[in-house]
């Protein structure tokens, strides 16, 4: 990614952060999180990942999220002042998911680990 991509990457992040915490005040949400923002080479799309805390809320999230996608474009346009505000898609960051899962395997490794070593 170029530095301009970056920049660009971390001030819609920035933004969009700020956005969600003023604006977008719902309780039926949860706790949402942007963990990362990628921004296309031409700065026209922007791919925003989300955290959600609670996993069973995750469709909810995304579908009320992608249903207001064009008020939260307008809000960056205002925030950012960028030339040209991107197009915004939005996806699920299950990064800790994965994280967990290896955490729970390491775990199972190691109490195997532990049992075949107290059983010699």
């Amino acid at each position: 990614m170029s530095l301009r991509q970056d920049k660009i990457s971390s001030l819609v992040q920035e933004s969009l952060s700020m956005i969600l915490l003023q604006k977008l005040i719902d309780p039926e949400l949860g706790l949402v999180t942007i963990t990362k923002t990628k921004v296309s080479p031409d700065l026209k799309i922007a791919k925003v990942y989300l955290s959600v805390y609670d996993k069973n809320k995750r469709d909810y999230v995304l579908e009320h999220i992608e249903s207001i996608k064009g008020y939260i474009r307008t809000e960056l346009a205002k925030k950012a002042n960028l030339r040209y505000t991107p197009e915004l898609n939005f996806y699920i960051d299950d990064t800790l998911d994965y994280v967990d899962k290896m955490n729970e395997i390491f775990s199972n490794i190691k109490d195997d680990s532990n049992k075949t070593d107290s059983t010699d």
